[in-house]
């Protein structure tokens, strides 16, 4: 068993447990949901991407099946990104072909491995919470916004984009006018009955057996072919629209190769460097904020994943898919599915290769507008008004990040939102580490006051300021005593301060008393942190 600092991790590797009925019965239909979500999301990435839509199908399979079994998270669903589009795009334009573009993507799936086996993935452990609580908000909101337009029949931007500038030339806000603009009451009906579907449905208990999105799916499918021919009519780009594939012989043509003759080009290496980045921050981004909505709370280890994810780029891009992350709108999904483990990423791959293969047809008969309401629900459960009154009760100093992490997130994109929030946390924990230093008490003796400064058990280089400041006010003639018994670590900075201090103090009248101030303090090895059995 993995122990990770703040309980068991979800990487246990007990293989029985993914069998269990208690536990199948939970994972396979919510398989199903994310197979759902995932289908036009799959497609509507490799669309933005300019590269050929099986490779966003494919991304998705890989991501199921070969990132699923090999990740150590229990709830995270990994595929073709919104986030990597842009860079997608403008990789394949500037390389000059869809195979050179490839070799980027399986350099970009090992150096994610060695990104893994030097144990990069321990940054996810200084994200601050408020700013991953703020970006799920962020992403629940996004969804809401991007959604609406298809819910109502206007499809001009793809599925799963999340930036605030859209390919076409909308944005976030207008967007929404835009589709208020061109609605197509056939969608809307079809929006409204799926969410009344998704709300209602689950609580009929003996109905509850069918998942409710699947019984969205088959209303949508079904009032779609009623309105076909009426003036409630949906247009065939307001469909599922998956590459139909007639033979094996067909389906095997549509896997890509990389071209390794451009192994020396430099630009293929400066692609690769972005992918695996940029991949790998999404990736533990969307670790931490899984781990967050996990009910049973298990600890994803971070360093396994980017190995996982590197393994699954590097079939990727041997194959013909997208650059993959772990993704929050998917993972999102599972957990509100009620997945208990990775059977349900697993399950979601299985179902993409099989409906590729066998029921392409009848896949694209799904309206968008049933699948936007799925994804309204997410985006609801997301950015729920609990959750905001939640971090309020916390205090400023998690409310602040909080927020404009949401404000950065819905303005700019996930990185970049999510950046800014961090630099606002950043700035609440250096406040707060400033104010906390030490403990202060005066006590009389005589005509003088003994002041008694005690450290705390650790005083790092970020209270360096606050020390200087509260020792250069003392007043004249004090008797100062500087307590270190409760120090496990002082930063050697400090003790010059304390040190030139005592040495200085003559000066004012003041005599200063160190106690169990040690001359320098050593820092244990991580190794000897970590719990050995």
């Amino acid at each position: 068993m993995q122990i990770k600092q703040g309980g068991v991790s979800a990487g246990d590797l007990n293989l029985k447990k993914y069998f269990l009925a208690k536990n199948l019965k939970k994972d396979l239909p919510a398989g199903l949901v994310v197979f759902l979500v995932a289908l036009p999301l799959c497609l509507g990435i490799a669309l933005a991407s300019g590269a050929p839509l099986f490779s966003g199908i494919l991304s998705g399979i890989i991501g199921g099946i070969v990132i699923g079994t090999l990740s150590g998270s229990q709830l995270s669903v990994a595929g073709p990104a919104a986030g990597l589009t842009v860079i997608v795009l403008n990789s394949i334009a500037t390389l000059g072909s869809f195979d050179a573009f490839l070799l980027a993507v399986v350099l970009a799936g090992g150096m994610q491995i060695v990104f893994g086996l030097v144990k990069a993935g321990t940054i996810a452990n200084y994200f601050p919470s408020s700013v991953i609580e703020g970006m799920l908000a962020a992403i629940g909101i996004i969804l809401i916004m991007k959604q609406f337009p298809h819910a109502v029949g206007y499809d001009s931007d793809f599925e799963g984009d999340e930036g605030f500038s859209q390919i076409d030339k909308d944005n976030t806000f207008s967007g929404i006018f835009s589709a208020l603009a061109k609605i197509n009451y056939g969608a809307v009906i079809i929006a409204a009955v799926s969410l009344l579907l998704m709300i209602y449905w689950p609580k009929f208990k003996k109905l509850a057996v069918v998942p409710a999105p699947l019984m969205v799916v088959v209303a949508g499918v079904v009032l779609a072919t009623v309105f076909s021919g009426t003036g409630l009519a949906l247009l065939d780009k307001q469909y599922v629209q998956i590459p139909l594939v007639n033979s094996t012989g067909e389906f095997f043509g549509l896997f890509k190769s990389p071209n390794f003759s451009g192994i020396g080009n430099k630009q293929v290496w400066i692609t690769a460097a972005t992918i695996a980045i940029v991949a790998s921050l999404e990736t533990l981004l969307s670790l931490e904020a899984v781990d967050k909505i996990d009910p049973i709370k298990r600890i994803s280890p971070t360093n396994r994943e980017l190995v996982a994810q590197g393994a699954g780029n590097l079939v990727s891009g041997m194959l013909g898919g997208l650059p993959m992350t772990a993704v929050i709108v998917r993972s999102s999904a599972n957990v509100n599915a009620g997945a208990r483990t990775k059977m349900s990423a697993i399950f979601h791959g299985i179902l993409l290769l099989v409906c590729l293969l066998a029921i392409p047809s009848l896949l694209n008969k799904i309206p968008l507008s049933c699948l936007a309401a799925i994804l309204l629900t997410v985006g609801y459960k997301l950015a729920r008004i609990g959750l905001f009154k939640h971090m309020w009760h916390k205090g400023l100093d998690q409310f602040v990040p909080f927020v404009v992490t949401i404000v950065a997130v819905i303005l700019t994109d996930l990185l970049v939102g999510v950046g800014i929030g961090m630099l606002v946390g950043v700035f609440y924990i250096l406040r707060t580490n400033l104010r906390n230093p030490y403990f202060y008490n005066i006590a009389p003796n005589g005509e003088k006051n003994t002041i008694r400064i005690k450290l705390a058990e650790e005083v790092s280089f970020l209270n360096k300021a606050a020390i200087q400041i509260t020792l250069t006010s003392l007043p004249k003639g004090s008797d100062v005593v500087i307590d270190g018994s409760n120090s496990r670590y002082i930063d050697p900075d400090v003790l010059e301060i304390i040190n030139n201090y005592k040495h200085n103090a003559y000066t004012k009248g003041i005599i200063v008393q160190l106690q169990d101030i040690k001359e320098r303090y050593e820092i244990p090895p991580l190794k000897d942190l970590v719990y050995k059995p």
